[in-house]
């Protein structure tokens, strides 16, 4: 693509902005390989920028020290893998918005199908943090606000994220939450139960809590599996949860599925909020099929 010729005294008289001229060349001579695409030779690179190539060559060779562009065996400059990591950088941020899109379709299905609310938590250092909310329509609103931090011992968001962390990140920060509360039961003895619910929610597949947060409010949370995760956490959780639904609650170990957690994982999860009337426990194995029905048509679970 041919340059334009007033591009480089345009950039650097405009109003009242001052530049350096060497950098906005050499910039622009990256614009080149950017736009080809492929390989070039110099005598292409600087007929392209209506440039000398000796001239051209000075530049291509700071381009290459910096790893932005690199000469070939045969003599052509392509592009370097400093470039290819910024066009990495560029397509994971808008993978993640992509996805965060999916994640709010398949959240106001869910909303629409069981007329309960439904939030959208990723997995932050500090703990497990509300990205994205939906309401139903209903008189009475229980969405947690987008940016809080959801307890870790008491959510069904929270015990479902500590469930697929490793333990050396979670111990802390359960600690953390029962002595703020003040609790007067022996730590180890309080980290021996949770480790017990830790399994349960990795052998089904999910988390619930009936009233532990607020009274008189159910709460369901199932992980979010992406398609690259297949054949890691996603066939362990994915198994865990259709053998929970076949069969119930199979037998529990302290260990199950927990070095595969611990190996990758889990960033995101959906959590179904509702009343008691709204959100039935005794008709949780159905509520989970249907969420899950849901989410694997968006390839989400």
């Amino acid at each position: 693509m041919p340059a334009d010729k007033n591009f480089l005294d345009k950039s650097v008289t405009s109003k009242n902005q001052s530049g350096i001229q060497s950098l906005e060349i050499g910039l622009s001579i990256l614009d080149v390989l950017i736009d080809r695409n492929e390989p070039m030779m110099l005598k292409d690179i600087a007929e392209t920028m209506q440039m000398h190539p000796a001239k051209s060559h000075r530049y291509l060779v700071s381009l290459i020290r910096k790893n932005y562009a690199r000469k070939l065996d045969d003599g052509r400059y392509g592009l370097g893998d400093r470039v290819n990591a910024l066009a990495a950088l560029g397509h994971t941020e808008l993978s993640q918005n992509n996805l965060l899109a999916r994640l709010t379709q398949v959240a106001n299905e869910i909303k629409d199908t069981l007329n309960c609310g439904v939030q959208i938590a990723k997995w932050f250092s500090e703990g497990p943090i509300i990205i994205q909310s939906v309401e139903p329509d209903s008189p009475i609103s229980i969405i947690t606000r987008i940016g809080s931090r959801m307890p870790l011992t008491t959510s069904a968001t929270g015990q479902l994220f500590a469930s697929y962390q490793p333990d050396a990140v979670i111990q802390p920060l359960v600690t953390a939450e029962w002595q703020s509360s003040n609790a007067a039961a022996d730590m180890t003895e309080k980290w021996q139960s949770f480790t017990q619910l830790q399994a349960k929610i990795r052998t089904q597949g999910y988390a619930t809590v009936t009233g532990d947060m607020l009274m008189g409010i159910n709460a369901i949370t199932i992980p979010v599996i992406l398609p690259h995760l297949a054949n890691s956490v996603a066939n362990s959780v994915a198994n865990s949860v259709a053998n929970s639904v076949a069969n119930s609650v199979a037998d529990l170990s302290a260990s199950s599925d927990k070095t595969a957690s611990e190996a990758l994982p889990l960033e995101y999860a959906i959590t179904i909020i509702g009343t008691t009337e709204q959100l039935t426990m005794s008709e949780q194995q159905n509520v989970v099929e249907q969420i899950l029905a849901i989410a694997q048509r968006y390839q989400i679970a």
